[in-house]
């Protein structure tokens, strides 16, 4: 695991040390901040449960597409710039690489979403939640978050042009949101099939509301585990072109 561990480093320098990563960590706080005062807030009389669920709602959205713009670069930036083949041909598996590659890209977006933490105290200027609810709903962005970069690591992992990382990713996270859509035109029992691989309107609802179910956690632990697994049989099937 130590090789994990010195790779989880280097992406977490190269996040710190480039303005990519602030320049997203920034807008994406500008957006909530914004959608928190116009949305969550409004100009009318709202309860606080309801303020902080519409917050949620907005924080889900922007924590997918930070976990999209994120997770471009991990594997394709490395095949644009050659350092693909240093990785191949140094004593570390391929597991290792998409490990500590999504471990670094996660501790990044932790942070992020963490530091929004804000907008939800300011409810209790005028206002009470439950801090249950809050741990929830961040519990949920941060799930959200984890399944969406591990789909982005395996769309990155397809590609070696970030833009082209970054257009797959959406199309992927956009079919299974579309998943929803389609459930609700068809029939019974095949609708809730089909909708429950929707990771935001299907699983992160509850935590929005404060609750939480141990069936949409093993969804997101389901989605994480398939998607890491197929990024490191791509890269594997790489390593003998």
């Amino acid at each position: 695991m130590s090789s994990v561990f010195l790779l989880v480093r280097r992406e977490m320098g190269s996040y710190l040390r480039t303005p990519s990563g602030y320049i997203i960590a920034a807008c994406i706080l500008l957006v909530n901040g914004i959608f928190f005062n116009t949305r969550a807030v409004g100009t009318s009389a709202r309860l606080s449960a309801d303020v902080l669920q519409q917050f949620f709602i907005d924080a889900g959205g922007t924590t997918m597409l930070a976990a999209v713009l994120l997770s471009m670069r991990l594997l394709a930036e490395e095949r644009s710039s050659g350092t693909q083949v240093l990785l191949m041909t140094s004593p570390i598996r391929e597991w290792q690489i998409v490990l500590g590659k999504f471990l670094a890209a996660l501790c990044f977006l932790s942070v992020l979403v963490l530091l929004s933490g804000y907008l939800p105290a300011l409810i209790f200027v005028r206002g009470k939640v439950s801090f249950g609810h809050i741990a929830a709903g961040y519990l949920g962005m941060l799930m959200l978050g984890a399944s969406t970069l591990a789909v982005g690591i395996f769309a990155s992992s397809l590609v070696k042009n970030q833009l082209l990382a970054v257009i797959l990713a959406t199309v992927f996270v956009t079919v299974l949101e579309l998943s929803w859509w389609v459930a609700k035109v068809t029939d019974p029992p095949f609708g809730s099939v089909i909708a429950y691989f929707a990771p935001y309107m299907k699983h992160f609802h509850p935590f929005r509301r404060g609750l939480l179910q141990m069936g949409d956690i093993v969804f997101y632990l389901s989605m994480i585990y398939l998607c890491l697994f197929a990024a490191t049989r791509v890269l594997q099937s790489q390593r003998w072109r």
